[in-house]
């Protein structure tokens, strides 16, 4: 790879790993507004706004996946658990002062809407660290199997089990702590899942755009990856 190529595709890992931590970290800012859709007539989702933006997540490690390798991947889920403890921390540093008289925002109606921000913070991070690393094990395990054909196959099933794994532990957490009633787990673990589940379908044609445009522009193989590659002329470049 020539050195233009690196830092092209060093440049579009950083805005891919940006996309990635601001929709982690907003997902877990906006969770307490719930919604409902209904789907055609045939269900009807009541799902919390927090889980829009989570599935962008799993398209980009799915992406940095196939293109960039496992390493690649872990670097930035690794990445998204320091970017989410520092948004606890200033949310909770923010809590902690007082409001002035005049402020638009005082005390009572911040904590109202981030007042569970710490919960379900430290919620999701546990929900994240399962389900981003499943989904990339799963990822090249369906890889490997398949020989690094059918790209479908490991974008879908890797990403149905984690999202699973990550919808529930939400829901156990934020249940255990009194987050959210019991009564409401099934209703939401189902509605939750079967979301992420419709997401996953939706958004596999856009992983396949994407792998197409990145291998075009770095003229890869089939299963190719770069990742080998960028931390070598890393190196290089460090000496």
């Amino acid at each position: 790879m020539s050195q233009r190529d690196a830092l092209a595709a060093y440049r579009i890992y950083f805005i891919l790993g940006a996309l990635f931590i601001c929709s982690l970290v907003v997902s877990n800012l906006i969770f307490q507004k719930f919604f409902y859709w209904d789907f055609f007539g045939l269900y009807r989702f009541e799902i919390s706004v927090g889980i829009l933006p989570y599935p962008v997540t799993f398209l980009i490690t799915d992406l940095i996946s196939e293109i960039y390798g496992k390493k690649k991947a872990n670097q930035i889920v690794t990445a998204g658990i320091f970017a989410s403890i520092f948004s606890l921390l200033i949310v909770y540093t923010s809590a902690a002062v007082p409001a002035t008289d005049w402020s638009p925002v005082d005390d009572v109606l911040f904590d109202k809407v981030f007042g569970a921000t710490v919960v379900a913070v430290l919620a999701s991070m546990m929900a994240y660290l399962f389900a981003q690393y499943i989904d990339i094990q799963l990822f090249h395990f369906w890889k490997k199997i398949t020989k690094g054909k059918h790209l479908w196959i490991r974008n879908n099933f890797s990403t149905f089990f984690s999202q699973f794994v990550d919808t529930a532990t939400v829901l156990l957490l934020l249940c255990f702590f009194n987050k959210i009633e019991w009564s409401l787990f099934g209703t939401l673990l189902l509605s939750g899942f079967l979301f992420k589940v419709l997401i996953a379908v939706c958004d596999t044609p856009f992983l396949y755009l994407g792998v197409y445009l990145f291998r075009k522009r770095f003229k890869l193989a089939p299963g190719e990856e770069i990742g080998a590659e960028l931390n070598a002329f890393q190196k290089e470049e460090k000496l």
